[in-house]
């Protein structure tokens, strides 16, 4: 999958994260789309190489591995910034 394809997924994967995961990771919206982005590219990452899961095209499986990566990124972005904010 192209690199505008994980981008356009990682937007769509972001914004599912914040659904599941609501709370106060700071931001907004434009830095959790972002972190969606970089959480696609973590989940493709993990899904490859710990699983050895085929992510070559735009599928649920993918969708689903996107989605975990950018909640994984939203969580660790939530503690690294939880003593940073008034």
């Amino acid at each position: 999958m192209g690199i505008i394809a994980w981008i356009v997924m990682g937007l769509i994967a972001g914004a599912v994260a914040k659904l599941i995961l609501p709370g106060k990771q700071g931001g907004g919206w434009i830095i959790t789309i972002i972190l969606g982005i970089v959480g696609a590219f973590v989940g493709g990452l993990l899904g490859n190489v710990i699983w050895g899961l085929d992510i070559s095209g735009f599928n649920f499986q993918t969708f689903i591995t996107a989605v975990v990566g950018a909640i994984i990124v939203l969580l660790i972005y939530g503690f690294a910034t939880k003593g940073s904010r008034r």
